[in-house]
């Protein structure tokens, strides 16, 4: 009878602490969604234009593909800041996209970097996908 017991607090701890967690993600998820961002249709989105726009070869592709969507989960994370505390957010973007610029560096050929760089925006405009990017 002990054991019985035992194993139903047991489960209910888990199911209890299972349902807190489910609950923050579902929380995170919100808050990204609230301001319109889903990383995996957006490095799908950036893709379609980065694939033309910088020639990539069928090699570099998934590695461009794998920064972009690392990058993107990455912001999603600190996108509850652009409401709450900007200055943090910007802080965290830059850092961000530095480490995105690194490891493209190592992807892309010197060429194709100048013109990745040269596809920011002039200003963060929420109809340009790249804007996600840079912003």
């Amino acid at each position: 009878m002990k054991k019985m017991i035992l194993a139903s607090a047991i489960l209910l701890a888990v199911a209890t602490t299972h349902a807190q967690f489910s609950g923050m993600l579902d929380k995170a998820k919100a808050a990204a969604g609230a301001v319109g961002f889903d990383a995996n249709k957006l490095t799908t989105s950036i893709m379609g234009k980065l694939t033309p726009s910088l020639n990539l070869t069928a090699e570099q592709k998934p590695r461009v593909t794998t920064a972009i969507s690392t990058f993107l989960a990455a912001k999603a994370q600190i996108m509850p800041l652009l409401q709450s505390n900007k200055t943090d957010y910007t802080a965290k973007q830059t850092s961000l996209f530095s480490n995105l610029k690194t490891k493209l560096t190592g992807i892309l050929l010197q060429n194709q970097m100048n013109k990745f760089l040269g596809l920011k925006p002039a200003t963060n405009t929420p109809t340009n996908v790249l804007s996600q990017l840079f912003y």
